[in-house]
Formats: structure tokens, sequence, C-alpha cells
């Protein structure tokens, strides 16, 4: 090994692909140009040398960052690991992934190549046992968009509209619950502010709410020919609707069918009826279509039937008193046994609206429903008491005891800032809520509790996760978490939400520091249901499931391309990364399983047969190329462009989230490719080798665009395919850096799979940056590597990733300022 270093450390640079490369001009230098003959070939030749030398000095300033990356190698010592961990993590990196040195540079042979990457970790990990760094995350973390719909939910049993009440959130490295991101403005604060004010009054059922409406859309290409899942068998279309009624009132609900593009409704010749529900209780059924008059198109008598059904849906309101509590709302169709009219061509999977095409839709559907409410609002408390009134009002006061009262609201704030603050409870958190409920009692027991809890709803200790650092501890030392810290941070880990009363009982008494009992409390949580907040949050934003419902392919090139489908994709990556989760599987089967979650549409799009109806169920994928998440067609339509494939984005996406090893940014003005050539259309893989012609643009596409060329067997809508829109047969080859060839996806899977410990590392790395809130740097990659090489021995199983980082220093422990 002595002699390996050795022989390393003298030629380093050039081992790894970072030498110097050449008589290339140094950036900043000035170019100077001979004046070319005025005519001829002369000129020619100059225009082409040239060209080639502004080539040269591109490289030169492009691959600046690597030539200093070879300087600083040149300057280390090879025996001295430890002078300089956060240089050699890069080279490790690097080196596991394969992608140093590049081709065409010679490589070392395996053993010798694995012998110095242990060597390299195992001094990176002797060195950080030696100087533990945990990192730092900020001191104050707020909550975001989703864990405040998650927290009021666990808080108050109450589901509330948290888009409708709070803005977007910032993200960072990837995610959107990065404490350092996760600011505070004015703008910001009054909307919190807003936000507890409705929450508060909504919880506790206020008779004075003033009307306010909410509307619910249908896409415009949601097909509803057919029953959707959560309505009644033997309707179609329509919606099904969850909804928080506040009060016992009178609600206005009002209904609107589609209209095509210049918001005109259709005249329909058969009779089609619409009802309405709640909680499965009829309410009333609207009538659409009749058979046109027997009379010339022309003639007034048809043309007031025409307008007669262009106003179908004018009058369609229903007022209805509701009692409060959370209800489900549902309108649909009754299904008609009629079949779809005969024409030409076969229907389109989507409906269409457009003028110039004609709108597809042979049968009336469902546009919108808007609820507006509360009228009439009875005074006093609800006829049944509401979800959120129940885990509220723990104690009620007897009429006319002020003492009582103000002894039960403090068992009520008892209670709820304990959970709220997560942690318990001080005499001068009670005082501060208390003294809401004194001005807001002078207009009764319930006006006080609404003011305290909207006071509770905008306290700091509620909308921030705050870490304090023990007093006396020098700068830059390690701690550990308290108890109560470590729930919060294992709660929003796995829940995006508060701690319950079993885990916050537990750190109260010291207790969850014992590895034991944490572990209990790791497996208990993954079990709970709220743990679905890891697949909507983490997985949703790692696998760009968020991205779903912006997706429009071109209806030209994409014509069955809808709503339907978009939510079939999503949900299908759902369930199956849940099937990981759930079922406690080895997280390499997300790259390799042989299974998935179709309905029908979806099994449409992929080709599988004999699969009918709305509802998802699981299935065996008879081909290699659908297997894992390389196959979903969520991740193949959020990684390409509207009106075509992008190996670019694919491929980053590959290096980024499987691989980890993510490219360098572009840089500026790049151009943009040509997709024909002297009047020839051009298949991907020849515009993108017209387009790394540029030097520049090569260095980056000789990594990113080989996993991008292995999806192109999928079309932009996550299609299979076998040729490309010139009609030529796709060429699926590529190579990755470490020199693996592979063809298609099922190759390229192949290949990824003969170095599983890079997905599972990157895995690892993506799930400790959503658990802590922060991004991973290199004094984390030697609690990563422990993480990996620990789930190793118990088959890369989903838990033994998240107890490991649950484990781990930086999750459990803390640095002061350096």
């Amino acid at each position: 090994m002595t002699t390996l270093r050795r022989a390393l450390s003298r030629g380093l640079p050039a081992v790894f692909g970072l030498a110097a490369l050449g008589a290339a001009p140094a950036p900043g230098t000035a170019l100077a140009f001979a004046e070319p003959p005025a005519t001829g070939a002369g000129r020619e030749a100059a225009a082409t040398a040239e060209r080639a030398l502004l080539d040269r000095y591109c490289v030169a300033c492009h691959n600046a960052r690597l030539q200093t990356a070879g300087l600083e190698l040149d300057a280390a010592d090879i025996d001295q690991v430890a002078a300089d961990p956060e240089l050699w993590e890069k080279v490790a990196r690097k080196l596991r992934a394969g992608a140093m040195p590049p081709a065409p540079r010679p490589r070392p042979d395996e053993a010798t190549y694995a012998r110095f990457i242990d060597y390299l970790e195992t001094e990176l990990d002797a060195a950080a046992a030696a100087h533990l760094d945990p990192g730092r995350t900020e001191a104050f973390h707020r909550l975001n968009r989703a864990e405040y719909h998650n927290v009021v939910r666990d808080l108050l049993d109450l589901e509330v509209d948290v888009a409708e009440l709070l803005p977007a959130d910032d993200g960072s490295y990837g995610f959107d619950n990065i404490a350092g991101v996760l600011g505070m403005s004015p703008t910001l604060l009054e909307r919190y502010l807003s936000a507890a004010k409705k929450v508060s009054r909504l919880a506790v059922g206020n008779p004075n709410l003033p009307p306010t409406a909410e509307t619910f859309h249908l896409a415009a290409d949601y097909s509803q020919d057919d029953r959707i899942d959560g309505l009644p068998f033997g309707t179609r279309g329509g919606i099904a609707i969850p909804y928080t009624f506040p009060v016992d009132a009178v609600y206005a609900i009002r209904l609107r069918l589609g209209r095509d593009t210049l918001d005109a409704l259709a005249a329909f010749e058969v009779p089609h009826e619409l009802e309405v529900s709640l909680d499965g209780d009829p309410l009333r059924t609207f009538h659409v279509g009749e058979p046109p008059p027997d009379a010339d198109r022309g003639s007034d008598e048809y043309r007031a039937w025409r307008d007669r059904q262009r106003r179908a849906d004018e009058d369609w309101v229903l007022r209805v008193p509701v009692l409060a509590g959370p209800r489900t709302l549902r309108a649909t169709f009754r299904k008609k046994t009629s079949a779809y009219p005969e024409t030409l061509r076969q229907p389109y999977l989507r409906p269409y609206t457009n003028t110039t095409g004609g709108d597809t839709r042979y049968q009336p559907y469902l546009a919108s429903v808007v609820i507006t409410g509360p009228y009439e609002a009875s005074d006093g408390p609800p006829a049944e008491e509401t979800p959120s009134r129940a885990r509220i009002f723990t104690c009620r006061p007897a009429a006319g005891d002020a003492a009582g009262a103000r002894a039960c609201a403090s068992e009520i704030f008892s209670t709820l800032a304990r959970r709220a603050y997560r942690r318990p409870v001080t005499a001068r958190d009670l005082d501060v809520l208390l003294g809401f409920y004194d001005r807001g009692s002078a207009e009764g027991f319930e006006a006080g509790v609404e003011l305290a809890l909207r006071r509770l709803l905008v306290s700091p200790e509620f909308l921030f996760r705050v870490v304090r650092d023990p007093v006396g501890l020098a700068a830059g030392t390690a701690y550990r978490l308290r108890d109560l810290e470590l729930a919060s941070r294992l709660s929003f880990f796995l829940w995006s939400s508060i701690p319950d009363d079993e885990l916050i009982d537990l750190a109260a008494a010291r207790r969850l520091r014992d590895p034991a009992v944490l572990e209990a409390q790791v497996r208990r949580m993954l079990a709970d249901e709220r743990a679905a907040a890891l697949v909507e949050n983490f997985a949703g934003q790692w696998l760009y499931l968020r991205n779903i419902p912006a997706l429009v392919p071109d209806e030209n090139r994409f014509p069955d391309f809808g709503e339907a489908l978009r939510r079939a994709m999503r949900r299908e990556t759902e369930l199956f990364v849940t099937s990981v989760m759930r079922e406690d599987r080895n997280v390499l089967d997300l790259l390799t399983a042989d299974y998935t979650y179709v309905n029908e549409r979806l099994a449409r799009h992929y080709g599988i047969p004999n699969v009918y109806g709305s509802h998802f169920r699981r299935v065996t994928l008879d081909g290699a190329a659908r297997r894992g998440l390389l196959g979903h067609g969520s991740i193949l339509a959020a990684t390409a462009y509207p009106t075509r494939t992008s190996p670019v984005l694919r491929g980053k996406w590959v290096l980024e989230n499987l691989l980890g090893t993510p490219p360098p940014l572009p840089p500026p003005d790049v151009p943009s490719l040509e997709e024909t050539s002297e009047g020839r259309a051009l298949s991907m893989r020849e515009a993108m080798e017209q387009h790394r012609a540029n030097p520049v643009c090569a260095s980056c596409h000789r990594l990113m665009d080989p996993p991008g060329f292995a999806l192109e067997q999928f079309d932009a809508s996550g299609r299979y395919r076998t040729h490309n829109e010139a009609n030529a047969p796709i060429d699926a080859s590529g190579v990755l850096p470490d020199g693996t060839a592979f063809e298609g996806a099922a190759g390229l899977r192949d290949a990824l799979m003969q170095r599983p410990d890079l997905f599972v590392t990157t895995l690892t790395e993506k799930l400790m940056t959503y658990a802590l809130g922060r991004g991973v740097e290199a004094h984390d990659a030697p609690a990563v590597r422990t993480i990996t090489r620990d789930a190793a021995r118990d088959g890369h199983r989903f838990s033994a990733l998240v107890l490991g980082i649950v484990r781990s220093a930086p999750f459990q422990m803390r640095r002061t300022p350096s």
C-alpha cells in the first residue's frame, strides 16, 4: 500500500484526469489573429485556424476549475489525508462514481482502484472520528407550508386548504424544508397572522364567520366518460369534495358545466342527470339535454331550443342547511349505456374543447363547484360536536362560573401548548395565552378560547423549531441535542408534523436518547399512517412528482395526454415508493422491481392488457424496460420538453438523483439544439452530437448524455417506442464515465446495479438532507458511509437507512458556531 500511495502521489493529477490540458492559452490572455487573405482558399484556411484557436481558448476557460483542482492535488500530501478532508472527499466521490480518470486516459486496474478508494475512505473516517463535526443547522427552522397543514391537522383535527392560506416556500438542495431559506418576511408574517385567524375561527366554530366562497375546478382535459374513484358505481365523471363546514348554517352550492374555449355550452340532444349528494344523502338532481325539435335548424323554434340548452346550468344553485363538521360533497352524472358515437377515427383518450377542432365531448362534463357560506348561522354550539371542537374543548365550565371558565381554559391550553410547542409548558407560556383568553372572554368563553388559540398559532415557539446552544461551550464544539429537540427533529423527518404525546413523554423523561427506545419509536412512527408524508414530501420532491400537475405536452404530438394520465402517473410512483417503505423492502428495488401499480388509463398508456377500471392494482411487468423508477411515466414526462424528449434533462436527473454526481452548471448563452440539417429532421442523438461539437458543451454532455440516450426508448409522454420522430430506429446505447457500456433502459439499470453503493449513498444523502433541513457537506460523508455499510448488512432495507440516519451524529448532534 505504501508503494501504491507513493506512485499515486507522484502522478495524482494525471491519474484523476486533472492535469493541464496542453498548450492552450491561459484565460484572460489576449488572442492575436493574423490578417487573413482577402479571398480564396487562404482565407478559408485562416478562418479554420481561427476557429481552432478560439476552441482551445474556450476549453481553457471552461476547464479552469479542473486545472485549479489539479494544482490543489499537486500540493496535497496523500500521506496526510486528514489535513484536507474536503479535498479528499471530492476525490473519493469521483473515484466511487468511476468518473476519474476520464476516458481515454489510462485507468488503474480494478483491484488497485478499489484499494486506493478503501485507503482514502479509511483515512477520512479515522480523521472524522478524531475530530467529530456533526455540522450546524440554523437555530430557527420555520414550518413550511406542508408542515403547517400537517401540524394543524394533528393539533386541532382540522383539515385546511394551506395553499389558499400561505404562499409556496423557497427550496434549496432539492427540498422546501431547508432551514436556511425558510425566513420570515413582514409580508409572510401577515399571511401567518391571517391564517391563524381563519384556522382558529374554523376550529372553534365561530358563528360570526363571514361568508366565503371556495371553488373546486376540474381540469378541462380530464375525461369524465367513466366512473371516478370515490364516486358511486353506475355513475360517470364528476367530483367528490371533502369539505369542513365550520358551523351549523345554510350553504349555497353552485355547479357549472364545462364549456368550449369561447365559453359556450354545447346543446345536448340526449337527456343527462347530475346528482348532488352530501355524505351519501341526495340533495338534488339537475337535468341537461333534451331531444331537438323537429324543425329546420334556422327556425325560431330550433334556435330557442339551442339557446335554452346553452343556458341549462344558469340556475344550478342549491341552498341547503348543513351541520358543522367534515362532510363529503359529491356531484356526478348517472351513466348511460349509450355507446360513443361512431366516427372514422378512434376517439382520443382525453377531451378537447377547442373551437377549430370541435368539442370532442359527446356528453356534458362538470367544470366547477363553488361552496359559499355560512349564511343564517345558528347561535351557540353546533348540534353535533365537530372533531376540532372535541379536540379543543376537553372541559366545559358551568354557566356564570368565571373562575371555573378560566381554570378550564388553563386546562385546554396546557394540553394544546404542550403539543404545539413540542415540550412541557411553563407558567410563563400559560400566562401569555390566558392573557389573550381574558381579553376575548368578555364576549364569552369560546370567544376567549378562540383568541388565545389565535395567539398560540402565531407564537414563535409554534412557527419555528428552535435549537439553543448550551451555555459556556467553546466555538466549534460538538454537543448532543436535548431529547425534546431530538423528538421534534424525528417527527418532522418522518411525519412532517409535531411529535405525538408518546414521543413527547419519552423525551420529557429523557428516555429518547436510549438507543433501544429510539429504535422502537422509529419503527412505530414508520408504521403510522402519518409516515405517508415521507412519500408526499420527500419522494414528491426527490422524484419531481410535484411537477406532474404542470405537465402539458404538445397536444398535436401527444393528443391522448390529459389530466387522467397525469394523475395516474403520479399515483403510480407514490404507490410504488409506498410499497418499498411499508413492506420494508431493499431500497435497490426502487431500481429493479418487476412490479408497478396501474389503473386502466395508465395500463393503456404502457400497453399492459386486461386492466380495467379507475382503481389501482399491483401488476407484474413482463418486459425489462419498465422496471423500477427508470420506467415510470411520471419521471420520464417530468424530464422532457412539451414537444420532444431531452437526453440532457433525463441524464442530469440520473446523475443528480440516482448517482449523486450532478454535472456543473452550464456556461451562459448555450445555443439551442438544431433539429434539422439540410431539410432533414435530425434524430435526438444526431442533434446532440452536433451540439457537443462545441468543446465547451462537450465536457459536460459527455457525462449527461449517455444515461439520457438510454431513456430515448420512451417519448416525451413516457410511452415506449422503438423508432424516433423521423421513423428511424432508436439508438439507445451509451457508456458511463467508468467505461461501462449499456443498451437501453434495461442496460442502464444493469450498469447502475454494478455499483449499487452509488444509488444507496445518493438516497441516503437525499434522506439526510431532508431530515436535517440543510445540505450534506464533506464532514457528513463519514456518517453517510457508516449508514450505508450498516444498511448493507441488513439487506439495504428502507428502515435500515432511516434508523442509520436517526442514529448518526449529524442527526443527534450539533456544533456551536465556529
